[in-house]
């Protein structure tokens, strides 16, 4: 891949604030025998760039000032939660020295193999880059694995896989065989039976072939008793 940088002359957190603000991402580009260099790229075309995995595992051609020169990206900066690119940082290759490269793996197959196509296992990828040193020009954009061979109770290690013609593997913590790719057998789940519910009990009916009658249901309580009439009083017996 290939990019265009221009040259920057300006320094410091004020200018690279500016040179942000106008659309631009400062950078440095060292490594080889010639001095630092201060660029500036275009923020959109870096962005989209930064995308493409070739970009970070891969000998780029940068040109500057109508010079090309071949580089690595060694880091990016990025804004904690804007879409934004704050700094960029470029190493020089030297087409006689051996690099040290983390190259991404590539994983496929593992539907096709009898692990997940007849055991119903799950694969587990573990490694997804690999520490890796070689010569510019051997260093590969990839690495291709194959787990259409996954069989139950297995595991995939670094000496199972095939490198590109000279890669070496880098090795760490003294695992010179570390695995790669686990294999998970299916979980069963073994369910509790459940007891049947007993039916609820229905009341005989009396009478044969007749339904049981509904217990009777209260009646509400009599209204009160209106107040009694008032007699009229007896009239008093005439005298004779």
């Amino acid at each position: 891949m290939n990019f265009v940088a221009f040259e920057r002359a300006k320094q410091g957190t004020g200018a690279s604030r500016r040179l942000r603000n106008s659309g631009k991402t400062p950078g440095i580009v060292y490594g080889g025998s010639a001095e630092p260099q201060m660029i500036e790229l275009d923020h959109n075309a870096l962005w989209h760039a930064l995308k493409k995995e070739a970009f970070h595992s891969s000998v780029l051609d940068m040109e500057v000032a109508g010079k090309t020169d071949k580089v690595l990206l060694r880091d990016v900066q990025y804004h904690p939660f804007k879409q934004c690119v704050l700094h960029i940082d470029f190493q020089r290759v030297d087409d006689k020295t051996r690099l040290h490269m983390k190259v991404p793996l590539h994983y496929s197959g593992s539907e096709e193999s009898n692990a997940v196509k007849v055991d119903k296992c799950m694969v587990n990828l573990i490694v997804n880059e690999l520490d890796v040193t070689c010569m510019p020009s051997d260093l590969p954009e990839f690495i291709a694995v194959d787990l259409s061979k996954l069989e139950k109770g297995t595991s995939l290690h670094l000496k199972d896989i095939k490198l590109p013609r000279g890669v070496t593997p880098v090795i760490r913590g003294g695992q010179h065989n570390p695995a790669l790719v686990s294999v998970v057998p299916p979980v069963v789940v073994l369910e509790a039976p459940v007891a049947d519910a007993a039916p609820a009990p229905v009341a005989e009916a009396k009478g044969k072939g007749k339904a049981a009658k509904p217990a009777a249901t209260a009646k509400p309580a009599a209204a009160a008793a209106k107040p009694a009439a008032a007699k009229p009083a007896a009239k008093p017996k005439a005298k004779k």
